[in-house]
């Protein structure tokens, strides 16, 4: 049996992120079969048994994660000339007054705030940001099957033997794309579910079978819907959630 570098293996089994396990490292907060580590680099047995200790488990605790409605025109990301990140929505007055959470907000819950993956600068919808690097591996690694939902409208006409194209049998960037649910939700939109998020992957497969994408809107995340949140507004995710 092989060993492997530790902080892979705490990523792998959902006990944090990698930079996270590097820290916790660092700090002592780690223990394998009962030992503290505290050098980065460490290779274990993937057999051993890890524990975090109770100072990283309610640094955890700690950590929030935020859902938002991102009006068009937000980028998701880092921000481009002329456009704000969607995270400067994050504030005491756009926190949604339907929000059930315990939570109350505090500056120190946009520290390390990031986006769990990317909604496009004219798409708008569920955004998830986040400070807890468990979250964004559910959600982005590179094992993720936490399905996506869009409402899609569009323009121009599409046969059946299309529409099994976008279900599958499409390429992006050289590589097959993966298995899609994509149906008609009335006359003009389109509903896709998917389990992969390539640049503009949407709007890129609509053009591949002649449709013209008017306007995008993410509705749901794993089990978490975007329900009443209205545009620029968010709310806590609770305890009682999960994706």
């Amino acid at each position: 049996m092989e060993k492997i570098r530790l902080s892979k293996l705490m990523s792998a089994q959902g006990l944090c992120s990698r930079r996270e396990a590097d820290s916790y490292i660092e700090r002592g907060w780690v223990f394998v079969d009962g030992e503290r580590i505290t050098e980065l680099g460490t290779k274990i047995y993937p057999v051993q048994k890890i524990r975090l200790d109770k100072a990283a488990q309610a640094q955890q605790f700690g950590r929030v994660t935020i859902l938002l409605n991102k009006p068009i025109g937000y980028v998701s990301g880092q921000p481009e000339p002329g456009y704000k990140p969607a995270v400067a929505l994050v504030n005491q007055e756009s926190c949604f007054h339907g929000d059930q959470s315990p939570q109350r907000f505090s500056p120190t819950h946009l520290k390390g705030l990031a986006p769990a993956g990317r909604l496009d600068i004219d798409s708008q919808g569920l955004l998830v940001l986040t400070q807890d690097g468990r979250i964004a591996k559910q959600l982005i690694g590179a094992d993720s099957r936490i399905e996506k939902e869009y409402l899609v409208r569009v323009e121009g006409t599409l046969s059946n033997q299309q529409l099994d194209l976008l279900n599958h049998g499409l390429s992006l960037d050289g590589e097959a794309l993966k298995h899609a649910q994509v149906s008609w939700q009335n006359q003009d939109q389109l509903r896709f579910i998917l389990r992969e998020g390539k640049k503009r992957q949407i709007r890129r497969m609509c053009e591949l079978v002649g449709l013209k994408v008017t306007g995008l809107k993410r509705v749901r995340i794993g089990q978490i819907k975007l329900s009443d949140l209205p545009v620029g507004k968010w709310r806590y995710l609770r305890d009682n959630e999960e994706f």
